[in-house]
């Protein structure tokens, strides 16, 4: 085995994890919840589920991982043999979560370079609205296995900056988050800027932040928020083991931690400004919505050619937007890869960057399905099972295993190894990781069945049914049953002298 590639610095952990953790539902997903949640009320439900379930499980993945030294599967098989298959669960889910997040890193990049084109669209939102759909030829349905030549290019760019990033694991990381997490903090600065100094910005501002208590009796402002938190800080999918195992013995986890989830949390509330704003000075503020893919490439273009009657202007504009996108997508992406990598390295005894070279070869040609004309409603079924139904899953499993079958203390003992200002109390990890955090996410995944098989009759967003069990129940199944095929792969390999590592706990 190599020797395992370290963090260079305590603030290139946490700008990496601030990097995975700030994606794209941070830029288009957050404004469209708080829009639909009466605003500020949906901050303050934000604020509370983020310090109830996402800053403890946060800590809890980081120190385990740091403690054990390996990436998800092996760090819980270090807990107890028997929860393996978990963190194999996570990071299949991971990989299928990658091949087609990489193919949205890929429009986004289509954008950006398309983004001249608004200079010839002033006040043409109707125009403006269509020029995603013109260069992705995207059908909406089932139909169609074209694959438009540019989009191609740029899913192929997609890939080689995703490996470029990760190609040396924590030395490379540590490199690039150094520009790819300021830069898009400094993007959307300017278009806070920007967006503010319009008329009637300030009205869209009052809608983001001041509070609709009526709104807090809504069960789906709590599910949405909750959701939010969840989905947003990478907890749950092999990535903050990964990027735990880098830390050496010196760090303080309960700190960086603490930075990490409230980082998250600013650059929200940042992009939820440049949203309202932006909205608010264009006049479409009732047009946010709470779907990335139709703010992303529908609304804001709409926006772009209006925020000025100077086409060039408007331009400039749209390409800072997605030039933004395009460093958000590239931490979360290039995260993906290293936790499912870390994972099959530590496992197999295999060079990190081998395998990273293999899971971005394999999951860019499973990709390709996303780019065809139906791309845009395989993503839409496959995204649906692996966050509302895997993702949810692995994390009950999680906080069983680890709160419920393996002892807290120890896991509360590591947080705080190094802690000086700020410890994190114990009543606080143990309550969240032992209770709150499974209850929540059994009540996320109840609803979401509740929705999917009484409220929708088991049908998801009128595809034929036979798309739905393709991209979303098989997949789910491969998801579960992954980590058990693994264990039949290594009874298979110990015949010809394979060894597993020996993995300990010790006090």
């Amino acid at each position: 085995m190599e020797k395992r590639s370290m963090w260079n610095s305590r603030l290139t952990f946490i700008l990496a994890a601030v990097g995975s953790a700030v994606g794209l539902g941070n830029a288009w997903r957050f404004p469209g919840l708080a829009a639909k949640h009466g605003g500020g009320t949906f901050l303050l439900v934000y604020l509370l589920a983020m310090l109830v379930m996402g800053i403890p499980l946060l800590m809890m993945e980081v120190s385990i991982a740091r403690k054990l030294r390996r990436g998800a599967a092996e760090s819980l098989r270090g807990i107890n043999k028997k929860f393996e298959p978990i963190g194999w669960a996570a990071t299949s889910n991971a990989f299928v979560i990658v091949c087609y997040y990489s193919v949205v890193f890929a429009w986004v990049i289509l954008m950006f370079i398309n983004s001249w084109q608004f200079g010839s669209m002033t006040g043409d939102s109707e125009k403006a609205s269509s020029l995603f759909f013109d260069l992705t030829q995207t059908t909406g349905a089932i139909e169609g296995t074209s694959i438009p030549g540019m989009v191609m290019v740029c899913l192929l760019v997609a890939w080689g900056l995703i490996f470029y990033c990760i190609r040396n694991g924590a030395s490379s990381v540590g490199k690039v988050v150094k520009f790819t997490v300021f830069m898009p903090v400094l993007l959307l600065i300017i278009m806070a800027v920007k967006g503010i100094t319009m008329d009637g910005a300030m009205a869209g501002i009052a809608q983001f932040f001041i509070p609709e208590m009526n709104a807090l009796g809504d069960p789906g402002l709590w599910v949405d928020a909750i959701g939010q938190v969840f989905y947003s800080l990478s907890i749950m999918m092999a990535i903050m083991f990964a990027y735990g195992s880098y830390l050496d013995d010196t760090s303080n986890v309960a700190a960086d931690c603490m930075i990490i989830a409230f980082s998250d949390m600013a650059i929200s509330v940042l992009s939820g400004i440049v949203m309202f704003s932006t909205m608010g000075g264009t006049g479409m503020l009732d047009s946010i919505t709470d779907s990335g893919i139709a703010t992303a490439f529908i609304v804001y273009p709409q926006a772009i050619v209006n925020l000025t009657s100077i086409g060039w202007v408007n331009a400039i504009f749209g390409a800072v937007f997605y030039l933004m996108l395009i460093t958000l997508a590239i931490d979360s992406a290039f995260s993906i890869v290293e936790g499912v990598s870390a994972s099959i390295s530590d496992k197999f005894h295999i060079k990190p960057r081998t395998v990273t070279l293999a899971v971005c070869a394999i999951a860019g040609l499973i990709s390709m399905v996303f780019v065809t004309q139906a791309g845009l409603a395989w993503l839409d079924i496959v995204d649906s099972w692996t966050n509302q139904i895997n993702l949810i899953v692995i994390g009950i499993l999680e906080c069983i295993a680890i709160g419920w079958c393996f002892s807290l203390r120890k896991v509360h003992r590591e947080i705080n190894r190094n802690s000086k200002k700020f410890n994190m109390p114990f009543w606080w990890f143990a309550t969240s990781v032992k209770v709150v955090s499974p209850l929540l996410l059994i009540g996320l995944f109840v609803w979401n069945m509740i929705t999917l098989f009484v409220v929708n009759g088991g049908n998801y967003g009128g595809y034929p049914l036979w798309a739905q069990i393709v991209a979303g129940w098989v997949v789910s199944l491969f998801v579960f049953i992954s980590g058990f095929i693994i264990k039949l792969v290594i009874r298979h390999k110990k015949k010809s002298g394979y060894i597993e590592d020996e993995i300990v706990w010790e006090d």
